[in-house]
């Protein structure tokens, strides 16, 4: 008997973008804990899946230099099958379109669309929780993913309440440099006492990301980044705001107009890459499921 028993589908996997970044403290586990709000945006990676009847887990295709035992699409299938005892197996085609080391949370995406969508092919029935709780275990970010919509984060991101965003549209510039995540969070100069802030404050602007600074000084090619494209107008003549997402190395500028985002996407330095996305409510996966 062959061991692949389904065919191929393919999955999304949604980018994100962290609108801010405040550090208020530790955790009791040592963990810092944080406020954000997840925009998650229509830039995705794709994730291939086929059920194999023999058990084994296997990506034949993936990000180069990345092992697959390192890959988080792979730990995910991984942790479902423990969970749930699933003698099924799966074959993982992951198709990067998200840059790795850059904030957008891609790796947890594809992680979180691995497990919801192999809960619904080995038909393992866990509740979207416990599939959240679960990935918990593998990253930080895995959750809002895995619940699939935008929303105000606390915790070590995990807290999520769902939230209502504006229509926008970004552009995202990435430097040529990879940020660790676990550098930036160890930084004895970063900030670790900023004051909770509210919704109405996050509204009225009140906000910034507070590894900024520290990922600037550290990555000399994101600082420059982060200057050029606060130098920037739209159409209108206004300025562009930018700010890092995450850790970084991404940086972000928001437009109500998609053919703001275009034009001064258009002007990007070749030295850098660029690319306009629109923001979303709903996930994609869950879209495909019916729930969004």
């Amino acid at each position: 008997m062959a061991a692949v028993i389904a065919p191929l589908s393919w999955w999304p996997a949604p980018a994100k973008l962290n609108l801010f970044l405040h550090v208020v403290g530790r955790m009791p586990d040592g963990y810092h804990a944080l406020q954000t709000v997840f925009q998650l945006i229509d830039r995705c990676d794709q994730i291939g899946m086929a059920v194999r009847a023999d058990g084994v887990i296997e990506r034949p295709e993936g990000m180069a230099g990345l092992a697959p035992q390192a890959d988080l699409a792979v730990r995910a299938a991984q942790a479902l099958q423990r969970q749930t005892g699933v003698r099924l197996g799966a074959s993982l085609s992951v198709i990067k379109r998200i840059p790795a080391g850059g904030g957008l949370g891609g790796g947890s995406s594809d992680a979180a669309t691995v497990l919801v969508a192999l809960n619904t092919l080995w038909e393992t029935g866990l509740e979207i929780d416990a599939l959240a709780e679960l990935g918990l275990e593998l990253g930080a970010d895995v959750p809002v993913f895995v619940r699939g919509q935008s929303a105000w984060g606390e915790g070590r991101g995990e807290r999520l309440t769902a939230l209502a965003l504006p229509q926008r549209w970004f552009l995202v510039l990435q430097p040529a440099v990879a940020v660790s995540t676990a550098e930036i969070f160890q930084a004895p100069e970063l900030t670790r006492n900023s004051e909770v802030v509210t919704m109405r404050g996050f509204l009225a602007g009140e906000t910034r990301n507070d590894c900024e600074p520290v990922v600037a000084s550290r990555y000399p090619e994101v600082a420059a980044a982060l200057e050029w494209l606060g130098s920037q107008r739209d159409l209108a003549g206004m300025r562009v705001r930018g700010r890092l997402t995450g850790t970084g190395a991404c940086l972000f500028a928001a437009f109500e107009r998609a053919e703001d985002a275009q034009h001064v996407a258009t002007l990007v330095p070749e030295r850098w890459r660029g690319f306009v996305a629109r923001g979303l409510q709903y996930s994609p996966l869950h879209g495909m499921l019916g729930r969004g």
